[in-house]
């Protein structure tokens, strides 16, 4: 056991999934600690041993969780996971995959007329923004969890977020683009829609003057024309944009949602934990816990490196021990990769002591379907 949770409380992973008034988990940290993996697992349990009608929502769009759950492919419609074990709970487990610029169209049929809205689909900066644009992705994210939330139709939501650098984009997604759609130059594009009848650009130059040359000089004027009709055409939704982006958000807040930090023992991984833990709190968001996956554990615990090692030493002296010489070697340099873990997990429990905690061994193989992934529901929720 990392020796950190000694000193935090431990994670009652059971207790968050089985709790009804729990209805969304959010799993956040860094790239490549098995987040997915642990989300899908946490979703798989909900389901399977607690009876919740569950949907893991991924934004990672690695197919590991797709393959670990026996689907063909996930896209942005919920699909239910076939074959798992929900007879004597009743339970269901679904699955999806973000796509953000199907998201977007949603939002905006959703929201617009049908005119309205091809007008916006032709723009080609509403092309680029609902493809690349930097934040739109998390944003989408926002809108596709404030969407399942107000179906209720699930009564868990667990999200699966990218790395965390880019998990906390998902939650500093909506002040940005708030400050976005607020901005100055948005604004004066903007107004040529509002004045009705002259053109964008002889307006332009009536009203803003050098400012409108350096803006085409530096934007072009295709892309000012492009950028203009954008604002013009999404006019009446920013309002509505902020709006949900500031209500999801405050569902983040709520006790309704527990947020969960994955780590490896290793160092950059658990300074990310941190830092994100830092920002929850900040936030006043509620972090349920840490779970530490990929933990070492030597088979014999009373044995430590340095009497392994002297034990090796004194049987390779002795000669005709060779098979329990190179096993009591291995034994030491995994006894002291387990406290070196030890010691790396610690720096977050140090930090946070409050946080409850949980530590999850590492697997023999890669979790690559549905009994994989139960074998982690129950390591982390019985350590």
């Amino acid at each position: 056991m990392v020796p950190s949770e000694d000193a935090a409380p431990q994670l009652d992973v059971d207790q968050i999934l089985a709790d009804p008034g729990v209805r969304i988990v959010v799993c956040c940290g860094a790239g490549g600690v098995g987040k997915t993996t642990t989300a899908a697992a946490l979703a798989l349990r909900a389901a399977e041993q607690h009876g919740r009608r569950t949907v893991v929502l991924t934004i990672d769009p690695a197919r590991r969780l797709a393959q670990s759950l026996g689907l063909t492919e996930l896209d942005n419609t919920p699909r239910q996971v076939k074959g798992i074990d929900v007879e004597v709970s009743g339970g269901e487990l679904h699955a999806m995959m973000l796509d953000m610029k199907r998201t977007f169209d949603d939002v905006v049929l959703q929201h617009t007329d049908p005119a309205k809205a091809a007008e916006i689909f032709a723009n080609p900066f509403y092309q680029a923004m609902s493809s690349t644009f930097a934040g739109t992705q998390e944003y989408m994210a926002m809108e596709k969890l404030g969407q399942l939330h107000a179906r209720g139709e699930w009564d868990l939501i667990v999200v699966d977020t990218p790395p965390s650098r880019s998990a906390l984009d998902f939650l500093d997604a909506p002040a940005r683009l708030s400050r976005f759609l607020d901005g100055r130059m948005l604004r004066l594009l903007l107004a040529p829609a509002r004045t009705g009848g002259r053109s964008m650009f002889s307006l332009v130059t009536a009203s803003f003057g050098m400012f409108s040359k350096v803006v085409q000089k530096v934007l072009g004027a295709q892309l000012l024309t492009d950028l203009s009709g954008f604002v013009a055409a999404l006019d009446s939704m920013f309002g509505g944009f902020r709006q949900r982006a500031e209500q999801t958000y405050r569902i983040l807040q709520a006790r309704e949602t527990a947020f969960l930090l994955v780590a490896a023992p290793e160092p950059d991984a658990v300074r990310e934990a941190a830092y994100f833990a830092g920002r929850l709190r900040e936030e006043k968001m509620p972090l349920a816990g840490l779970v530490v996956n990929r933990v070492h554990r030597p088979a014999a615990s009373d044995l430590d490196a340095a009497e392994s090692l002297a034990a090796a030493e004194r049987l390779a002296e002795a000669g005709g021990h060779e098979g329990t010489v190179d096993v009591l070697r291995a034994h030491a340099a995994l006894a002291q990769q387990a406290v070196r873990e030890q010691q790396v997990a610690a720096r977050f429990t140090e930090a946070f002591p409050a946080v409850p905690a949980v530590s999850v061994t590492a697997q023999p193989a890669d979790v690559h379907d549905v009994d994989g992934l139960r074998t982690i529901g129950a390591a982390i929720s019985r350590p």
